[in-house]
């Protein structure tokens, strides 16, 4: 993979000292969480991904404890308590950076999550040339001028562009700008102050993805409903092992070899959920090489790969697992390891199938040398925000 190019240095401000309250959430929609993380994380681990440094966000009074959990691990952030209005938030964050003097500042609403790093590419780029540069996009719909709910005209779309954010600018031209603002009311954006103060704006291609979260609908739709992962495992039978399938121990001759306690059962669920939520697989989280799992409970991966899937914004839907051999009958144990998984995943029994088949003694499972396993399971996208 070709490594990208570093960007030119650059801070960021991310202005998230808003309320939130038209996003139905029970904490303001910036620390609500979103596709698996608080919406306000989401643009912060971009712009520091990209290279900002440092990044102020601007956050409520008496908000920086959501703030801290919200950004825990995230190098270079500094708070900044906002304003009455957008624009009081954005200048305090601009004179929380006066001391390191940096040569150009992005400035992004956190209720816009996905931020794409062609976007700052483009912007840093308008900033050679120009003292502020915004994204936009072309107004795609007819528009009507409403009077009293009468349409009394209509307005030339092809001259106006949805404004984005974040918003790029030299960093000397905005402090300046804001410093000087006097106009009421509010300004609606930063570029507006700057035109204000006689600043150019140039205009740059935004993206789609760049929209905003407003609504309770924006929390909810925007997750797959439904994702499926699948899983194969295999392990082979050896004398002196223990025999544990689908988290139950089972009498056997024979018990399955591997690093952990080799339960190919719940092996290979864990690489399905995994594969639902596009997480990597069993090796990736706990790799043989590690001596800390060695003889480990397989439960203990299952619990992990559960976790993930919540943290991911979603729950588990249901499992089907097959177990391929010719020995021992899995019949009478089926509905132990049933109900195993099912506590394993915190979920209801009847979300969990258990198969169990045989190779008609063809191959290494037919002439009793392993067992085998595969899983299917499905993922549903949450419909609330914790």
């Amino acid at each position: 993979m070709t490594e990208r190019p570093a960007l030119p240095p650059f801070a960021a401000i991310v202005v998230a000292a808003g309320k939130g309250l038209r996003a139905g959430q029970p904490v303001p929609k910036q620390f609500a969480r979103w596709r698996g993380k608080p919406v306000l994380r989401h643009s912060v681990e971009s712009l520091a991904a990209a290279g900002a440094d440092p990044i102020v966000v601007a956050i409520p009074e008496h908000g920086e404890d959501l703030a801290r959990q919200a950004l825990a691990g995230i190098g270079s952030v500094r708070f900044v308590t906002g304003g009455e209005t957008r624009q009081e938030s954005v200048r305090n964050a601009v004179e929380a950076l006066a001391g390191d003097k940096p040569r150009h500042v992005l400035i992004h609403d956190a209720a816009r999550p996905v931020l794409p790093r062609a976007v700052i590419e483009r912007l840093l780029e308008a900033l050679t040339l120009h003292r502020g540069a915004i994204p936009v996009l072309p107004i795609v719909d007819s528009l009507a001028v409403d009077e009293a709910g009468i349409m009394a005209g209509s307005a030339d779309r092809e001259s106006l562009r949805r404004v984005q954010t974040p918003q790029a600018f030299r960093f000397a031209a905005i402090s300046e700008a804001h410093r000087s603002w006097t106009s009421e009311p509010d300004a609606g954006d930063d570029a507006q102050v700057l035109r204000a103060a006689g600043g150019e704006v140039a205009l740059v291609e935004g993206d789609e993805a760049l929209r905003k979260l407003t609504f309770t609908e924006d929390f909810m739709a925007d997750i797959s409903p439904v994702r499926v992962g699948t899983g194969f495992d295999v392990h082979r039978l050896a004398e002196g092992e223990e025999l544990w399938l689908g988290g139950v121990k089972i009498e056997h001759d024979k018990g399955l070899a591997g690093h952990s306690d080799a339960d190919v059962a719940l092996h290979a669920i864990v690489d399905a959920l995994l594969g639902a939520v596009a997480a990597g697989d069993i090796g990736t989280h706990f790799p043989p090489s590690d001596p800390q799992w060695k003889g480990a409970p397989s439960s203990r991966f299952v619990e992990h790969a559960a976790g993930l899937v919540a943290q991911a914004g979603y729950r588990i839907g249901n499992v089907d697992l097959t177990i391929i051999c010719e020995a021992p009958k899995i019949g009478p144990h089926r509905e132990a390891i049933r109900l195993r998984i099912a506590d394993l995943l915190a979920t209801e029994p009847d979300r969990i199938n258990v198969k169990a088949t045989t190779t008609e003694r063809l191959g290494f499972a037919g002439r009793g040398e392993g067992i085998a396993a595969q899983a299917v399971a499905t993922v549903h996208g949450e419909r609330t925000i914790s």
